[in-house]
């Protein structure tokens, strides 16, 4: 038997009995029907790749030469394709989690030792009636190299920064672009070229140059994120009007107006206004819907319109993962990360000698990168100049929260919020996600506080210190 789906209601069997090449077939239980699923002239059918939420088959494999996989649910078209392009030799897939968010895949090959990987597909919702889409479903983690859109009427679903960007560039060749969202996000046109840098460096020194813009740009981040938390509506009515400049008369404010307020999810950067361009000159459109169903040809909302399509794109966001999807234990005993604390934004509380770099959501992300790194470096050299083998952050003041260490409330944010860490409520457990806070704190504060214990070891012999003041 290939298996049986977990209703107990279809069963998988190969037969090659009164044939040249084994097939693979499904019989319903109840009524003892028999169905040919997949077969090759040229070879057996060998493994099937089945859906670990129902154990319907997905795929199969036939052993022609090396294995080849036969789609048969276009969902995991994109992955097995993904997959193929990454290593040498044949790919099986041993085994994927309930959520089908990971996969464990082997390549076997005779010039080189079998080799495993740990697989990470895209956040990508079901959607009804998608194999039903005679066109083709595309996700963008797993942009194919053959894609051709020219003269094709693309269908973008999402209004991230992804889709932000693919919709002017896309606009370019297509014959029509279409940006489905369920609700709007704020977006500003940035400029793609530092005017001024480029006439202050005609007689000033480009690190001079450099600095200054630096330093403006990460004051002007500042400033719009601390107007947005502290004048929403200012910022609001700002960031709408310069749309609205850009947009002309023609196109419907409703899809720019988001619910929420600006920085209560990230904002959207355009360069230098691009898809406000595109969308003025007709060449991509907006809607803001909610999907019913695939069809055929495209894509039927909620409110019965229809947009035609000849590819989907499913720019639905990310799949936050922590720490590479690590296990944490201390001791043989696990820590969950939504269990946890941050600690400056790097450890992690009652964790040992462990810190993770995760940039800023509401600025550039290598600021806080750049300076977490510098902190972790200059951590270890304490320690080994002191020689402490161990440290550990420690909240002796029952600092807990139920805010996740992202103070967001995007749709992928709230997806993983019950596998991230959390930040309390003074420092230095609080996130401030600010710059100017962290940099004296990561690059030049004490390493020596009272919220980090150090371990010692003398004689062979692990001696705790609360705090070093060496």
């Amino acid at each position: 038997p290939g298996g049986l789906t977990l209703d107990g209601k279809t069963l998988y069997f190969t037969d090659s009995r009164g044939r040249n090449t084994a097939a693979l077939f499904a019989i319903d239980v109840a009524s003892g029907k028999r169905t040919l699923v997949l077969e090759d002239t040229r070879a057996d059918v060998g493994g099937t790749l089945a859906d670990p939420a129902t154990g319907k088959v997905q795929a199969v494999s036939v052993d022609y030469l090396r294995d080849e996989w036969k789609v048969l649910d276009p969902a995991i078209r994109a992955d097995l394709e993904k997959l193929e392009a990454i290593g040498p030799g044949d790919v099986s897939v041993n085994t994927r989690t309930l959520d089908d968010k990971t996969w464990i895949v082997a390549y076997s090959a005779a010039e080189a030792p079998l080799v495993y990987y740990r697989y990470d597909r895209g956040y990508d919702p079901e959607f009804a009636g998608r194999d039903d889409f005679e066109g083709r479903i595309v996700h963008p983690q797993f942009w194919p190299e053959d894609l051709d859109y020219a003269n094709k009427r693309v269908v973008i679903i999402g209004s991230g920064a992804t889709a932000v960007t693919l919709l002017p560039n896309m606009a370019k060749q297509a014959a029509h672009v279409t940006m489905l969202q369920r609700s709007p996000t704020y977006i500003a046109t940035v400029p793609e070229r530092d005017e001024l840098s480029v006439k202050l460096r005609r007689f000033l020194p480009e690190m001079v140059v450099y600095r200054m813009a630096r330093a403006r740009n990460i004051g002007l981040q500042r400033l719009v994120y601390r107007l947005s938390k502290q004048r929403p509506g200012l910022v609001r009515r700002a960031l709408l009007a310069a749309a609205r400049r850009q947009l002309g008369d023609d196109i419907d404010m409703k899809h720019f107006r988001p619910s929420y307020n600006p920085w209560d999810e990230r904002l959207c950067a355009v360069p230098n206004g691009d898809l406000f361009k595109v969308l003025r000159r007709g060449e991509a459109s907006i809607v803001t819907d909610h999907i019913d169903t695939f069809t055929e040809n495209g894509i039927r909302l909620k409110s019965g319109e229809e947009l035609d399509a000849d590819i989907i794109i499913t720019a639905t966001g990310l799949d936050l993962q922590l720490l590479g999807g690590a296990e944490l234990s201390v001791d043989g005993e696990t820590r969950e990360p939504r269990d946890v604390l941050v600690y400056k934004g790097v450890m992690l509380r009652d964790v040992p000698n462990m810190a993770m770099v995760f940039g800023y959501t509401n600025a550039s992300w290598t600021l806080k990168a750049d300076i977490a790194a510098e902190y972790v470096c200059r951590l270890l050299n304490y320690m080994s100049r002191k020689g402490l083998q161990q440290v550990t952050p420690k909240d002796h003041d029952g600092s807990d929260t139920d805010k996740t260490f992202l103070d967001l409330q995007s749709g992928y944010v709230q997806r993983a919020a019950h596998r991230l860490p959390r930040q309390g409520d003074k420092a230095p457990w609080k996130v401030l996600s600010n710059y100017l806070y962290d940099l004296p704190r990561l690059r030049y504060g004490r390493l020596n506080d009272d919220a980090l214990e150090f371990v010692k070891a003398e004689g062979g012999k692990r001696r705790r210190l609360g705090v070093s003041r060496g």
